[in-house]
């Protein structure tokens, strides 16, 4: 919670830096703030001591005239906010690709990360972390995958045809599928550097398609290689029957 005992004309000016702070109006809040402590307790327990919040020392400026109402209200609209943020999904990878075969695993997996933005909510400081939490990849075939907290992972191209992982994929019918992944984030938010607050609820987001090309492998038995045969069975440009 914030303290807002700590101003200028309050009972409890011996806190370290309450007559310290001033909160001057800025371009984004035409009024002056008030100064505040950080507190925190446990969330379980009724009635509970309250302590300052450690990572921030001394008092922060929050500006509204009632403070712990401008809390509420960010509270209150700090999914809407979350869920409109240019989070990035990260993208989707394949192994091969762009072409791969019937009947043998293709290997996908996403690269993306953590992310943070800085904006302005209700003319106070709002800090939002989005990090990924689950990932659900659509193979283009009606089949998917998840949703599931396994990112996957990049494997060495002589495992390609002989390595299945966990999100590994198995295509059994040749053509052009479009696949993509969906990201989930969870999120938190802190205002004026307070402590970080849980965001009640979860932004998803889908990659664009990759179009994954499934082709078939046939072999035979020739006698001439195609340097000795440009014709021969197998070689580019030869006729087939």
């Amino acid at each position: 919670m914030a303290d807002v005992h700590c101003r200028a004309d309050g009972p409890d000016t011996k806190d370290p830096g309450c007559d310290a702070l001033e909160c001057p109006a800025t371009a984004s809040n035409s009024e002056t703030g008030t100064p505040v402590i950080w507190k925190e307790a446990p969330k379980a327990i009724t009635n509970p001591g309250w302590t300052d919040w450690i990572p921030v020392s001394g008092p922060t400026c929050l500006y509204d005239a009632q403070p712990e109402n401008v809390l509420a209200n960010i509270a209150a609209r700090i999914l809407t906010d979350f869920q409109q943020l240019p989070v990035n999904p990260g993208t989707l990878e394949a192994q091969p690709f762009p072409h791969t075969l019937k009947g043998g695993p293709t290997n996908f997996y996403t690269t993306t990360a953590e992310q943070g933005f800085d904006i302005t909510i209700l003319g106070q400081a709002v800090h939002i972390t989005a990090t990924p939490a689950n990932y659900t990849y659509t193979f283009g075939d009606g089949t998917a995958l998840g949703p599931t907290p396994v990112a996957g992972y990049s494997i060495p191209e002589t495992d390609w045809l002989n390595n299945e992982t966990r999100t590994s994929h198995t295509y059994t019918e040749t053509g052009n599928y479009q696949a993509t992944l969906t990201t989930s984030f969870t999120g938190t938010y802190s205002v004026n550097n307070g402590p970080p607050l849980p965001i009640n609820g979860t932004l998803h987001i889908t990659t664009p398609a990759k179009t994954i090309h499934v082709w078939k492998t046939e072999r035979a038995l020739v006698a001439d290689t195609c340097q000795e045969n440009p014709n021969s069975w197998g070689c580019p440009g030869a006729k087939t029957d």
